[in-house]
């Protein structure tokens, strides 16, 4: 794997930030179609989306800071502050991401007076397609969002070219259940993972993919918030009951961890499981709501009796 998509004079760009774009794009081009279909201010959701896209990465970047510290502890003042803000160098939060978007639109719903959920629905099918984008640009990077090591026949052992994934899982973690270490080798020069981990990185591509897939039903609903609650319920059961189990990630209650050889490769309850968790009731009873207010509105059927009406044999 090659983090590096293209480099002219030493100025690198990375195939993580060239997937993601183009899976946003995608997404763009197919939320602004369907809002001209329903006849939506499309002028102003255009506007919109532009400044989502500009919090989003802030609050993408924002959240991985404030839950990774560890990673910047240490760095001298003004260093950190470089680093803090160097986005290139890798690191950035789905959910930090959404926050930043989701804010974006509640602040153009209430200044607009404009209906939330009919323009937060249409993003939906970009968010899936920016989820697929930015995993396949983990795994170029080779990579980010590790897995743990495991026993079960799907673990995949990762190339030795794989440095970003070897330097970050090969050093001594503080964590004990992020610590790899006996885990690696010394192979020419450099410390190398050998045994074989979970491909959460894959696991993240087929989760956007469902996702997108099943957007295109969820949609269909005119119901304004439908979409927008189902993906929020779908996403955080898959990330947080597949990808996010068998992710290296640190346990903040402890309430299981069995990785190795001979050994799953499970962990719980990771930060982003207890924030999956809160999401999913919430999102539940959002679309319960939306049930019973789309029952209501339903007129009542007609009468019908066996009295023949005056005039009829």
């Amino acid at each position: 794997m090659n983090p590096v998509f293209l480099n002219i004079g030493g100025f690198t760009i990375a195939w993580y930030g060239v997937l993601i774009t183009l899976g946003v794009a995608a997404g763009i081009w197919l939320a602004l179609r369907m809002a001209r279909q329903r006849g939506l201010d499309v002028d102003r959701f255009s506007d919109m989306i532009t400044w989502m896209m500009v919090w989003g990465v802030i609050g993408a970047r924002a959240v991985f800071v404030a839950t990774s510290w560890h990673q910047f502890e240490g760095t001298p003042f003004p260093k950190v502050l470089l680093d803090i803000i160097n986005i290139r160098g890798g690191g950035i939060s789905i959910h930090g991401g959404l926050i930043g978007g989701i804010l974006v639109m509640l602040y153009y719903a209430r200044k607009y007076k404009m209906n939330f959920f009919e323009y937060a629905d249409l993003a939906v099918p970009g968010v899936a397609f920016g989820i697929i984008g930015g995993r396949l640009g983990n795994i170029m990077n080779g990579t980010d969002t590790v897995g743990r090591v495991t026993g079960w026949p799907i673990g995949f052992r990762w190339p030795d070219s794989a440095r970003a994934f070897h330097e970050g899982a090969c050093i001594k973690a503080a964590n004990p259940d992020m610590d790899l270490s006996q885990y690696c080798q010394q192979i020419g020069g450099q410390a190398v993972m050998t045994a074989p981990v979970h491909f959460t990185q894959l696991y993240g591509v087929i989760i956007g993919i469902i996702l997108a897939v099943a957007a295109y039903f969820w949609l269909r609903s005119r119901k304004p918030g439908w979409a927008f609650w189902q993906f929020w319920l779908w996403y955080s059961i898959l990330r947080a009951g597949w990808e996010e189990t068998f992710r290296l990630n640190p346990l903040l209650p402890k309430v299981y961890l069995n990785q190795g050889l001979d050994a799953p490769g499970i962990g719980l309850l990771t930060e982003t499981h207890l924030i999956s968790i809160v999401l999913i009731v919430v999102s539940l009873i959002q679309l319960a709501k939306l049930r019973r207010v789309a029952a209501s509105r339903v007129d009542p059927a007609p009468l019908v009796t066996d009295r023949a009406t005056p005039g009829t044999a």
